[in-house]
């Protein structure tokens, strides 16, 4: 375990899944920050919990339906600071809205997806800005997608982001470009800024379990993490402003991947490993959209 964030406190958004947030949760523990999580599975956030503590970390834990104007999201970093101190470091993981056809989506899931992919982001960054700005450093990350980027054609591919992608893909543009403006207006501040997407689907278990992708279609979790910790550690008058996906982050800083102890290698995802594998999971597959489930059905 090393000390890259020893003595900051993070909060993460989204830490309930074993994905992205959980990862990043327990990865920043083993390097010494201390970690608020938040989600609205309380048995499953007592679960990543267990894990931030048993790798030696301090956290504390808030239930909370960020999709909810009043579920508590508003306190969230006033509750973090309360806990732990100041916020060095905010991680918004928690996404909403799935890949389903347009016309499929209620208005609720609409709203939904607003909600959680554009205005809880909006919101902790707003509330954790000020004291950023005042200490001079601070770090933000924001979790974005492929979906994000416009549908190229005609003709058009047959991707699952191009052709079922359209809710998603919206609201997490304009996450996307929230992040960009964000780094202009705090450049030479201390504070970095910057929009993380993954190259392929992360290898969550649900994701993984559902057999809605073949295996070459998944990057690890833990490539996630790395980008996510290489970010928040970063110089912020350089590493600031960049919308990039993971493992163009990872071959292009030649940073090794670790697990989310910050221990082992994770075998087949080192820097050297990486080509041909970016290769392969920017080629279109068929996908089958009947058995995946959408986001925060109504």
């Amino acid at each position: 375990m090393g000390s890259a964030v020893a003595g900051k406190v993070a909060l993460v958004i989204g830490a309930s899944q074993g994905g992205t947030g959980t990862g990043s949760a327990i990865r920043l523990a083993a390097e010494g920050a201390k970690v608020a999580i938040v989600a609205r599975n309380e048995e499953k956030l007592h679960a990543t919990l267990a894990a931030v503590e048993a790798v030696g970390g301090e956290g504390v834990m808030f239930v909370c339906d960020v999709a909810d104007p009043d579920g508590g999201r508003d306190t969230l970093v006033a509750r973090t600071e309360a806990a732990l101190g100041p916020v060095d470091i905010l991680v918004n993981v928690a996404a909403a809205g799935g890949y389903k056809k347009f016309e499929a989506f209620t208005s609720a899931q609409v709203q939904a997806a607003l909600e959680v992919n554009l205005h809880t982001p909006w919101i902790l960054c707003r509330d954790v800005l000020g004291a950023m700005r005042e200490r001079g450093s601070g770090a933000i990350v924001n979790i974005g997608t492929k979906a994000a980027e416009p549908p190229v054609g005609p003709p058009y591919s047959e991707g699952v982001t191009t052709t079922a992608g359209t809710v998603y893909g919206s609201t997490k543009a304009a996450l996307h470009r929230f992040t960009r403006g964000l780094a202009a207006e705090t450049y030479g501040q201390g504070i970095s800024v910057n929009v993380l997407s993954p190259v392929a689907a992360i290898a969550t278990p649900n994701l993984v379990d559902s057999g809605w992708l073949p295996d070459r279609a998944f990057e690890p979790v833990e490539t996630m993490v790395e980008c996510v910790l290489a970010l928040a550690t970063g110089d912020p008058d350089v590493l600031t402003g960049r919308d990039v996906y993971s493992l163009d982050l990872l071959l292009e800083l030649q940073r090794p991947v670790y697990d989310f102890t910050g221990t082992t290698l994770v075998e087949g995802w080192q820097p050297a490993d990486l080509p041909p594998l970016i290769a392969e999971r920017r080629t279109p597959l068929p996908m089958n959209l009947d058995s995946y489930k959408v986001a925060r059905p109504t």
